[in-house]
């Protein structure tokens, strides 16, 4: 179990560690020139989270435990500080006191929740508590769908109105995800009653055939940006963020189907 926990500690910050040091960099090319602070503040948290990850990968899967659960609780800290960031310049925007800057309101709102689930995990590792995974089915998926909901939008708002095909392809997948997440509350309301193995395993499956495909699209306006063969204001960086997150999302998925095989058609936990 050890082993375990050392395992997906890392795992989580290796990936989490390198998404808030992106969401730094997106954060800092959306300030106005004015917002020095916020642009000093951005750089620091840059430089916080890419120690963290370059420290993440001097540890191996045999290091003590000890040692990254104290690796946990610092990573810990710097997830809620870059949280707490995110939440200001989201006050700031809402309250207009950033006039001019080109970050949304709701890619703030998005990428503080990426912090705010980051740090979580990791207090769930440090504690040993991790959902049982009935439970860790529906909010993986209530969670993630929405981020990819999120993508979908932001993708739509950043290409230019020219592109017409590939602005309807996005609000598709917008509205796609939009309603996926509906049924993802609908099933976590229903629970317990709704944690059953065929319920479950037709939500995984279902969200995994909609996940690939977006993966698929973002994996296609990624190439499309760095090749210069599409009109847009994405920078190429986030063309990749974002399709790594639906790759990231797919694994989760890969592993929740797996679970569910495992049960040889048991009907309920």
């Amino acid at each position: 179990m050890s082993d375990l926990f050392v395992a997906r500690s890392l795992e989580e910050i290796r990936f989490w560690s390198r998404i808030m040091k992106e969401h730094s960099f997106f954060l800092r090319l959306g300030f106005r020139c004015e917002d020095t602070q916020l642009i000093h503040e951005a750089n620091q948290f840059y430089a916080v989270f890419e120690q963290i990850e370059l420290k993440s990968h001097a540890y191996e899967a045999n290091t003590d435990p000890q040692t990254i659960r104290q690796f946990n609780t610092e990573v810990y800290t710097a997830a809620s500080y870059i949280w707490a960031f995110k939440r200001k310049v989201l006050g700031l925007i809402l309250s207009c006191q950033l006039p001019g800057a080109n970050n949304f309101p709701l890619l703030v709102d998005h990428i503080s929740r990426e912090a705010n689930y980051f740090r979580n995990r990791l207090a769930e590792l440090n504690a040993g508590r991790l959902e049982p995974l009935p439970d860790a089915i529906i909010d993986e998926n209530v969670f993630f769908l929405k981020i990819m909901a999120d993508h979908a939008k932001f993708i739509g708002h950043l290409l230019d109105p020219s592109e017409r095909k590939l602005v309807e392809q996005a609000r598709e997948f917008s509205h796609d995800f939009d309603q996926l997440v509906f049924q993802a509350i609908d099933l976590s309301s229903m629970r317990p009653q709704s944690q059953t193995v065929p319920l479950l395993s037709q939500f995984v499956g279902q969200n995994k055939v909609s996940v690939k495909s977006l993966r698929d699209f973002k994996k296609t306006a990624r190439d499309l940006i760095n090749d210069c063969r599409i009109k847009s204001i994405i920078h190429p960086l986030l063309a990749d963020h974002v399709f790594r997150e639906a790759e990231h999302f797919l694994v989760i998925l890969d592993m929740f189907e797996h679970f569910l095989q495992g049960r040889n058609g048991s009907e309920s936990y």
